[in-house]
């Protein structure tokens, strides 16, 4: 079971934590990391984009001209996809991207991201984080203290602390996060993670690695 060090936040070693090798000992599947990517992204479309149709135009409700003996082709709606101003033909309509993963694929997907960033040394644990109100001249220190400074880090903590979300909204490239709200794409695209030994303990159980 590997080890990792436990720091305070002015970059103090306090001790050691074990790692589990459910979650911090696997081998990067960039298939599987592939999926759970695209299913993040998929999940966060709206889906609202929409085009009108001929039914869907304004107008329209007179026959332009009469049928026959004018010399022009016939013509029953100026909202026709052939006129200028007509409704489109098959154009975007709302629908709901967002799909389901196995629940066993996302466990792992989890576990890889994080196990990704720890062999890339990317990953520092704190004993804890704390903040008497919401500062961001605070928050900007302890992150300059662990060598964060214009990294960026995403903050992972056992519960929510609005004390910590407030004070880091306005860091550009520092996100918080519950360790009941992780998921592969926001670990893997931030540079480093920042996780409390609280939240670290609470993995195996949250996601029953």
């Amino acid at each position: 079971m590997p080890e990792i060090e436990v720091r305070d936040i002015n970059n103090a070693v306090r001790g050691s934590a074990n790692l589990p090798d459910s979650i911090f000992g696997l081998s990067a599947r960039k298939d599987i990391l592939h999926c759970s990517v695209l299913n993040f992204l998929a999940n966060q479309r709206q889906g609202t984009h929409a085009t009108k149709t001929k039914g869907l135009v304004s107008g329209g409700g007179k026959k332009p001209w009469k049928q026959k003996h004018t010399g022009r082709a016939r013509a029953g709606s100026n909202r026709s996809p052939l006129w200028r101003g007509g409704g489109a033909i098959f154009g975007p309509q709302p629908r709901d991207y967002s799909y389901r993963l196995p629940k066993n694929l996302k466990r792992r997907a989890l576990g890889e991201a994080f196990s990704a960033k720890h062999s890339a040394g990317a990953m520092t644990v704190v004993d804890a984080i704390a903040v008497e109100k919401p500062r961001t001249k605070d928050m900007i220190r302890i992150l300059k203290n662990l060598g964060f400074e214009g990294k960026s880090v995403l903050v992972v903590l056992p519960e929510k602390n609005d004390n910590i979300i407030l004070s880091s909204r306005n860091i550009p490239g520092v996100k918080v996060s519950r360790v009941t709200d992780l998921n592969p794409y926001e670990i893997l695209t931030h540079q480093r993670i920042l996780i409390t030994q609280g939240a670290l303990d609470r993995l195996p159980e949250v996601y029953k690695i």
